[in-house]
This record gives C-alpha cells, sequence and structure tokens, in this order.
C-alpha cells in the first residue's frame, strides 16, 4: 500500500465498491491513485459490465482496465443470503462504501445505508444515480446522454443552426465520480471531528447543472435559456476558433487590455477604440465584425505562426490537438502527466492518473486493474477474518 510520502493521502482508508461501469468505478480510481485500499466487489460469471465493454486487446476491456486501476476484486452474488452477510461483515470493516445502482436496488440487496451502517456508524456510504435518491425521476434509467440532454448541456452545445451536441466525453458520468469522491473527502474529514459517518447522495443530473456557471449567469440576467453559439464563448469576444492557412487555432482575450494588445496585434491598433469593439459586450455584438478582421490576419499564417505571435503579444493561444496530440506534448512530458502501466494482460498500458499535485508527495504508477475474483480469498481472510 502506498504511503503518505509517496502519494498515499488515503493511505489506511479501506473502500468497498459496488459500483459498476463508469462513475462508481471513477471515483473509486481516484481514491485509488491516492493510496486507498479499493475492494471491487463484483457479481459472479461476468463482474463489472465494464470488462465486456471495448476498447479490447487480447480479449481483456482497455476501458476497464483505466477504470479500475489499482483495484482488488472480490467476488460476491448478493442474491444469496451467504454472500450478503459477508458484505454485512466487511461493511463493517470499512470506511467508505461506493454503489451507482438504480435507486432501490441496493436496498433490495440489503447493500442499503440503512442496513449497513448500524453495524458501523462511521461508515461514509456514497449513493450515484442519474436523477437521485429521491423525487419524481429517481426511478428513471440514466446513462450520460440521457443527463446531457436532462440537464441543459446539449442545448448549449453546437452550431446555431444545427442541433443540440453531446459533449464529446461522458460528462455526467465523469464529473459525478469526481463530485463523489471530492464528497467522501469532506465527509473523512468531518468524521474526525465527530466520529460519524453519513449518507453522500449524488446526482448526475446535479451535477452537470452545477457545472453550467456561465450558462446560469447568462439565465439570471436575461430571464432567458442561452442557445448554441459553437465554439465562441457566449459572453467574451474574441474567443473562439479561428482559421489559419493550415488550419483552425483558438484564440481568447478576456479583458480590455489584453484586446488592445490584440488589436494592434492584427494591425487594427485603432479597434480598442472603436465604439463598435470597446467592451466585451459590444465586442460579442459585433462578432462578426471582429472576426472578418481576425480571420483576415490569421488566414496569412500559419497556426504554429499565429500561435508564436499571440503567444509572445501575451494573447493566449493554441492549435486544436487531437488527444494523441495533446498527449504527446512538451507540457504533458515534463509534468509526466501521463504514466505507462505494465499490464500482464494488456502490455503496456497509458494512463493518467489523478492530476492534483501535493508538495512533498510524488506521483506513483497505479497497480493493474484485477482479474475477476483475484482477491477474494485475500480480501475475505483479512477483513472479515474469515
Amino acid at each position: 500500500m502506498a504511503s503518505p510520502d509517496n502519494g498515499g493521502l488515503f493511505q489506511g482508508v479501506r473502500v468497498l465498491d459496488l459500483s459498476r461501469v463508469l462513475s462508481g468505478p471513477y471515483c473509486t480510481a481516484l481514491m485509488g491513485d491516492l493510496g486507498a485500499d479499493v475492494i471491487k466487489v463484483e457479481a459472479p460469471g461476468t463482474g463489472d459490465d465494464a470488462r465486456s465493454l471495448g476498447p479490447f486487446r487480447d480479449g481483456e476491456s482497455i476501458y476497464f482496465a483505466i477504470l479500475n486501476r489499482g483495484k482488488r476484486s472480490l467476488v460476491l452474488d448478493l442474491k444469496q443470503d451467504r454472500d450478503r452477510q459477508l458484505l454485512l461483515r466487511l461493511a463493517a470493516e470499512v470506511d467508505v462504501l461506493v454503489e451507482n445502482f438504480r435507486p432501490g436496488v441496493a436496498a433490495h440487496l440489503g447493500a442499503d445505508y440503512e442496513t449497513l451502517s448500524p453495524a458501523n456508524p462511521r461508515l461514509i456510504y456514497a449513493s450515484i444515480s442519474g436523477f437521485g435518491q429521491d423525487g419524481p425521476l429517481a426511478a428513471r434509467p440514466a446513462y450520460d446522454l440521457i443527463v446531457q440532454a436532462a440537464s441543459g448541456l446539449m442545448s448549449i452545445s453546437g452550431w446555431p443552426d444545427g442541433p443540440p451536441t453531446r459533449a464529446g466525453e461522458s460528462v455526467g458520468d465523469l464529473v459525478a465520480g469526481l463530485f463523489t469522491a471530492w464528497g467522501i473527502a469532506a465527509a473523512l474529514f468531518a468524521r474526525e471531528r465527530t466520529g460519524s459517518g453519513t449518507h453522500i447522495d449524488v446526482s448526475m443530473l446535479e451535477s452537470l447543472l452545477a457545472l453550467q456557471v456561465t450558462a446560469i449567469s447568462q439565465l439570471n440576467a436575461t430571464g432567458r435559456a442561452p442557445g448554441r453559439v459553437g465554439n465562441r464563448h457566449p459572453v467574451s469576444t474574441p474567443f473562439d476558433t479561428y482559421q489559419a492557412s493550415d488550419g483552425l487555432v483558438v484564440l481568447a482575450v478576456a479583458n480590455e487590455v489584453g484586446f488592445a494588445r490584440f488589436a494592434e496585434l492584427i494591425g487594427h491598433p485603432e479597434l480598442a477604440a472603436d465604439p463598435a469593439f470597446s467592451s466585451d459586450e459590444a465586442r460579442t455584438e459585433n462578432e462578426p465584425r471582429l472576426r472578418a478582421l481576425i480571420e483576415a490576419w490569421s488566414r496569412r499564417l500559419t497556426v504554429d505562426e499565429v500561435v508564436s505571435r499571440a503567444t509572445q503579444a501575451g494573447i493566449a493561444a493554441s492549435p486544436v490537438l487531437d488527444l494523441k496530440q495533446a498527449l504527446a506534448g512538451e507540457q504533458v512530458a515534463y509534468r509526466q502527466t501521463a504514466v505507462i502501466q505494465d499490464h500482464p494482460q494488456l502490455g503496456s498500458l497509458l494512463l493518467v492518473p489523478q492530476p492534483v499535485r501535493f508538495t512533498g508527495c510524488q506521483r506513483q504508477t497505479p497497480a493493474p486493474s484485477p482479474q475477476l475474483g483475484a482477491d477474494s480469498e485475500a480480501v475475505i481472510s483479512s477483513l472479515a477474518g474469515a
């Protein structure tokens, strides 16, 4: 197990992970990256559904391996009385339990907070669901796409003349997992003062609503739901992708001082004093005119030239990279953001562990994901005294 001086800030924290696929496993992977002992409870036979989700290499799911790095696998059939009793004994000895069943399923299996907490009043029990543990939509099945649609996020993603667009990653699941990890850390801190655990209720819907700070500020200001604006920032201008001679480049200006420098950079210093461009609001209102002036400049240059000149002028700029290019970038390499894990079934596997840096703590490459049930005997012996 990791120690505090090598990144193990959760050393000594024991987690029972009853979750599947993405939101819960992502949460517990983040905790495992910081030294928590995560025991993944899986059903016999197929285990976590993510084991059968691609992409695959040599019959093994890369997706599962990334989400379940550094965990131990315990097989329990929670439909059997014997295994439910074993779970009760295990829950009495751990610090945290994470589940993402549809509301009501954990109670049906005898694995809910009300059943498990009497034997362990210090238990921090985290439930992740699409819409929360109560309310008129609580029982609805939910996937990331469903919650992106239900939260309004899709309505502001995409181009004005196109349909609503899903974000390119399953952000509803991931941010719910992230908020759950944050909630668990807060609950562990509170437990140090009170001695008591708690039940944490995290919904994907509320998690995505909480992310929409700019959109909610617009709603407050106008009383109208904001619409789609493509890659453009809905409030600040220029803040968008622009055409260079060999591709697209992102430019972002957030204040008047920056815009004065930018206007000079593109050869139009007079724009800073022009009432049509003298404020963020005015520039946004006159965005098409400003875009034409910007692209008259950027189209004569390559992406690299635009980025170089903008950076020298103190203007934020970037090429539009794909994931392979981003992971190969010099900043990622310098900070060792990505690590290479030697996985016994998958071979060399690229991972991006939790990204937070703590002074005095060295980031470690997580251990590989477990084979189904590989740790059942050891877990049962060590934690339950069986």
